[in-house]
């Protein structure tokens, strides 16, 4: 019988990922200080209990893409060959160097959160002179590269950050969300089998929470589901708005911390 605190877990994923499946994320990289601060998830059990979110999660919107016809794309292609080795480098590099979590914060926030802000004021702008090209081939399959190494160090599908930079050079949301949210999947199934085998040579608390990342990957399948039907029933501009505001929301969260 699930515990209050695998109902408040549900209902965390279920809530983050309404809101962050229209525009490509995941809603990990929310969950992510959600564990830490209020649940309470032991280091590094808490990078491969992000990933099972992930993995339980991620189905939901996919499903709804799929169906739509979004998924089938070069893009996404790019995006899952860049990730999945990357995903398994970051994994080895978190269970046997752990790195620390504030130079990530710090380097996230960095990042993020100016990429953010400038997403919605040329949103906000259109006339503007319009963004750099968008990315070649090999640029996008590098990038992807780098954010799957980040996602199995820190436990996040990568979304958040493919989202904003590839949307922020002139790609639509309704091409790149599915597509991130494609390999996020990808990334976190591979990643979570990675833990699972690493937990075998590794020490500490390597394994995942299993009951609180099954209970938020619930709620992140119904919410995700539900997320990607709203996604074509939203102007592109408020899409943008929405992930510029998601990155530069989890930029100052991890500022703060």
């Amino acid at each position: 019988m699930a515990g209050p605190t695998e109902l408040y877990g549900l209902a965390v994923g279920l809530t983050i990922a309404v809101v962050t499946a229209p525009v490509g994320v995941s809603g990990a990289v929310f969950l992510l200080p959600v564990q830490l601060s209020v649940f309470g998830v032991p280091s590094p059990a808490i990078t491969p209990t992000n990933l099972l979110y992930n993995v339980v999660a991620g189905p939901g919107a996919l499903l709804r893409y799929r169906r739509a016809g979004l998924l089938n794309s070069p893009l996404t292609r790019r995006l899952v060959i860049g990730t999945l080795p990357g995903v398994v480098i970051g994994a080895v590099v978190r269970v046997f160097a752990v790195p620390g979590a504030t130079v990530f914060r710090l380097l996230v926030a960095g990042l993020l959160m100016p990429l953010g802000l400038w997403l919605i004021l040329r949103t906000l702008r259109p006339e503007r002179p319009a963004a750099a090209a968008v990315p070649s081939p090999r640029t996008i399959t590098g990038l992807a590269l780098a954010v799957g190494i980040v996602g199995g160090i820190y436990g996040i599908g990568g979304g958040s950050i493919l989202g904003p930079v590839l949307v922020g050079r002139g790609m639509p949301v309704s091409q790149v969300a599915p597509a991130a949210l494609a390999s996020t999947f990808a990334t976190s199934v591979t990643g979570a089998a990675a833990f699972a085998l690493l937990s075998l040579t590794g020490s500490g608390d390597v394994a995942p929470d299993w009951s609180l990342g099954l209970a938020c990957g619930l709620g992140g399948l119904i919410g995700g589901y539900l997320g990607a039907h709203l996604q074509p029933r939203l102007p592109e501009n408020a899409l943008r708005l929405l992930l510029g505001a998601l990155a530069a929301a989890f930029g100052a969260l991890y500022a703060v911390q």
